[in-house]
C-alpha cells in the first residue's frame, strides 16, 4: 500500500507540475494543452473507438512480430552458446547488426513487402531479435558447466540436455532479453506506423501531429507509456518474481 500511495503521489505531482505549465502560458495551448484536454480527448477516442481499434492492430502487429523475434533469438541465441562455428561467424554478424539502428531496416522492408504490415512486423522483429540473441547467448554461456556434466552423469542428452538444463540454467538471462527486446519492439512498431500510412497507434499520433492536436498526441503517448506498464506488470515482473523464487534469489 505504501508503494501505491508513492506512485499516486508522485503521479499527481507530475499532473500538478504539468497544469501549471499550462496555467503560466509559457507555450501556446496547441503546443502544451491541458491535462484536462488530453483526458477528453482520451474519452472521446475510447468512446467513438478509434483508440480501440489503434490498439488492437497495433498488438496485433506487435504480438506477431515479437513472437516471431523471440522463437527466432532464442534458436540463434543456443546456437551461438554452445556451437563454436557458430560464435566465430553468426555471433561476430550479430554483433555487428546491434550497432545498426532499427530504422535503417525500413528501406530494405519496403523494397522486400511494400507499403503493408509484413513491413511493421519485419521492423518490429528486428528490432527485438538482436536482444534476445545477445541475451540467450549470454545465458547459455553462463551455465556453470558442472550442470551439464551432472545431467550427462543422470543420462541427459540431446534436445533434453537443452529442454531440462541448459534453458532453465539461462533462463533469468533470456528474460531480461525478452524484457530489453519488449522496449525495442515497441519503439520499432511506432517508427514503421508513423512513416507508414496504416491504422494503428503511430498512425493517430500522426493524424494528431496533422491536424495540430497535441491533446491526441499526448493521449496516444499515454495509452503506448500504460500498455508497457501493464505488460510489465502482468508478464514480465510475475515471470522475474517466479524465476527468482525458483532459484532462491528472493530476499527474506
Amino acid at each position: 500500500m505504501k508503494s501505491t500511495w508513492k506512485r499516486v503521489v508522485f503521479f499527481a505531482l507530475l499532473a500538478g507540475i504539468w497544469e501549471l505549465l499550462f496555467l503560466l502560458r509559457i507555450w501556446p495551448e496547441y503546443v502544451l494543452p491541458s491535462p484536462f484536454s488530453v483526458y477528453k480527448t482520451m474519452i472521446h477516442g475510447f468512446k467513438d473507438q478509434t483508440f480501440l481499434i489503434g490498439i488492437m492492430i497495433s498488438m496485433k502487429r506487435i504480438a506477431i512480430g515479437y513472437g516471431i523475434a523471440t522463437i527466432v533469438g532464442v534458436f540463434l541465441g543456443l546456437l551461438i552458446g554452445r556451437i563454436r562455428i557458430f560464435e566465430e561467424t553468426l555471433g561476430s554478424l550479430i554483433s555487428g547488426l546491434q550497432t545498426l539502428p532499427t530504422i535503417c531496416w525500413l528501406p530494405l522492408a519496403l523494397l522486400w513487402f511494400g507499403l503493408n504490415d509484413k513491413t511493421i512486423i519485419f521492423l518490429v522483429a528486428m528490432g527485438a531479435v538482436l536482444s534476445i540473441t545477445v541475451a540467450t547467448d549470454a545465458g547459455i554461456k553462463s551455465v556453470p558447466p558442472l550442470y551439464i556434466r551432472a545431467a550427462k552423469t543422470m543420462g541427459a542428452r540431446g534436445w533434453g540436455l537443452y529442454l531440462e538444463v541448459i534453458l532453465p540454467a539461462a533462463l533469468p538471462h533470456i528474460i531480461t532479453g525478452m524484457k530489453q527486446g519488449w522496449s525495442f519492439a515497441w519503439r520499432s512498431l511506432m517508427a514503421g506506423e508513423l512513416l507508414i500510412v496504416c491504422l494503428g497507434l503511430g498512425h493517430l499520433m500522426m493524424i494528431g501531429r496533422e491536424l495540430n492536436d497535441m491533446s491526441q498526441v499526448i493521449a496516444v503517448m499515454i495509452i503506448i507509456v500504460l500498455i508497457g506498464i501493464l505488460v510489465d506488470r502482468l508478464f514480465f515482473i510475475k515471470v522475474e518474481k517466479h524465476i527468482r523464487e525458483r532459484w532462491g534469489l528472493v530476499k527474506i
